[in-house]
């Protein structure tokens, strides 16, 4: 079986490592085609254009940004006789609105869809351990389990649309979370209250998430480089999650916030900085 991985940035990367190490036939797209070339060295055929891939691949995974970026790389007019027998597999955050809308079409081309994103950073890509959410029908989950199960823990989570809402759900907690604790933190540090000991009893608590010492050293030190999820990334799933809480009818006002940080964050040229880089923009 030929797969085919269109987007190879922080975390296209290292799933296609493991795809190559699983054995698998592997062509990779990438616009900047510099972070394919080790791919290659290591056993993946390069495609020159997503219509390449998409012809010559039986299964696509994208793990692209946004809609977008989708759109452009699977429905121009040029490539859509392409998709024909294919099966797709959205593999990034985008909303269940727009996930349900790539099935649609993709299913007009005559081509197969279902939606997989994955929970996790480079190291559990590169472990291969990453959550991996599962929104297709149930004979589509156990069609692609055994490829999916190289990369992380498969889980099925409903028809398509209801792991793209999980996933922004989840990350709806990272921006939040991830706000709040840089707040305290701020806080008790500009009231002089030691910061082993604010640590000692929240890690005590049930108010503490392991991510609070994930994204501790790198906030007291305002060290943000080599990112395993940047602001940018962060700020555009905050929007996502915003845009359909809004259309439900939720008071997603918390959230208004936590969006309003991340935008000034970006501001002051963190945009590819660890999203933990927020605890610069609350500090007085």
């Amino acid at each position: 079986m030929r797969i085919g991985i269109i987007g190879t940035g922080l975390m296209g990367f290292p799933m296609a490592q493991r795809l190559l190490e699983a054995g698998y036939q592997l062509i990779v797209y990438n616009r900047t085609t510099s972070k394919v070339e080790p791919l290659r060295e290591a056993g993946a055929t390069v495609a020159g254009t997503p219509q390449g891939l998409i012809a010559t691949s039986d299964c696509i995974l994208l793990m692209l940004t946004n809609q977008d970026a989708i759109e452009s790389v699977l429905f121009r007019s040029e490539f859509q006789s392409f998709l024909s027998g294919k099966t797709v597999i959205s593999m990034g955050t985008i909303s269940p609105t727009d996930s349900k809308t790539i099935q649609k079409d993709i299913l007009k081309a005559g081509g197969d869809y279902l939606e997989a994103p994955v929970l996790g950073s480079i190291p559990e890509a590169k472990a291969g351990t990453l959550q991996i959410m599962v929104g297709s029908t149930e004979a589509q989950f156990d069609q692609w389990l055994n490829l999916l199960k190289f990369l992380g823990e498969p889980k099925y989570i409903g028809e398509v649309g209801s792991a793209a809402a999980l996933k922004l759900a989840l990350n709806q907690l990272i921006a939040s979370l991830t706000t709040a604790f840089a707040l305290s933190l701020n806080f008790v540090q500009q009231q002089g209250v030691d910061i082993e000991l604010f640590m000692e009893i929240l890690r005590n608590s049930a108010l503490y998430a392991p991510t609070f010492d994930k994204k501790l050293q790198r906030m007291l030190e305002e060290n943000y480089e080599n990112p395993n999820f940047p602001v940018k990334h962060l700020l555009k799933d905050t929007n996502l999650f915003l845009q359909e809480a809004v259309k439900m009818g939720l008071n997603a006002s918390s959230l208004e916030g936590v969006k309003a940080i991340l935008e000034a964050t970006q501001k002051i040229g963190k945009s590819d900085d660890d999203y933990s880089a927020l605890f610069t923009t609350i500090k007085p």
